[in-house]
């Protein structure tokens, strides 16, 4: 699969496989390089990723973070977590690494799905997160339990204007 196809194929899955068809170490190795490379303002990297593989922390997640049930049975969750004293960009920083990680996860025939609907505090509780850093995002991955189709886009005009902006 070229970084295209994985484009085009990539959905929010939201329903994930048992735990018994878990993801493997070396699949997690591949996910985790995919953050690393991934491109940072300055190549700072202003930011820590939190791997959540404990079934009980996932279910805490789901209960104590305003969070959708199905994230519970993912095989992992990356929490992409940043200091905003540290870099002023984190918050893109951390949104390029979770692309690299949702595309990455596309191409090892992985499903994901972003968050962004959470009680901050309570994640943050739940997995001791200073109070000084923030979480933007939390991600997902594991066996898709479901192939949704893909969801309408707007036009290449509707998105894109020429050289200068005109109202």
């Amino acid at each position: 699969m070229n970084v295209q196809e994985a484009i085009e194929k990539r959905r929010s899955i939201r329903k994930f496989k048992s735990q018994a068809q878990a993801i493997t170490e070396e699949q997690l190795l591949i996910l985790k390089k995919a953050i690393q490379l991934a491109p940072s303002a300055s190549n700072m990297q202003p930011y820590k990723f939190i791997v959540v593989t404990d079934e009980e922390l996932k279910k805490n997640l789901v209960k104590g973070g305003s969070l959708q049930g199905f994230i519970s049975k993912a095989s992992v969750i990356f929490v992409g977590i940043g200091d905003p004293s540290r870099e002023r960009w984190f918050k893109v920083d951390i949104g390029i690494a979770m692309e690299h990680l949702a595309l990455q996860a596309m191409e090892l025939g992985l499903g994901s799905c972003w968050i962004g609907a959470f009680d901050e505090e309570q994640v943050k509780a739940i997995l001791k997160i200073p109070p000084n850093l923030r979480i933007v995002a939390l991600m997902p991955i594991g066996i898709a339990g479901q192939d949704p189709p893909a969801r309408p886009r707007k036009s290449l005009e509707e998105l894109f204007i020429d050289n200068y902006f005109e109202s």
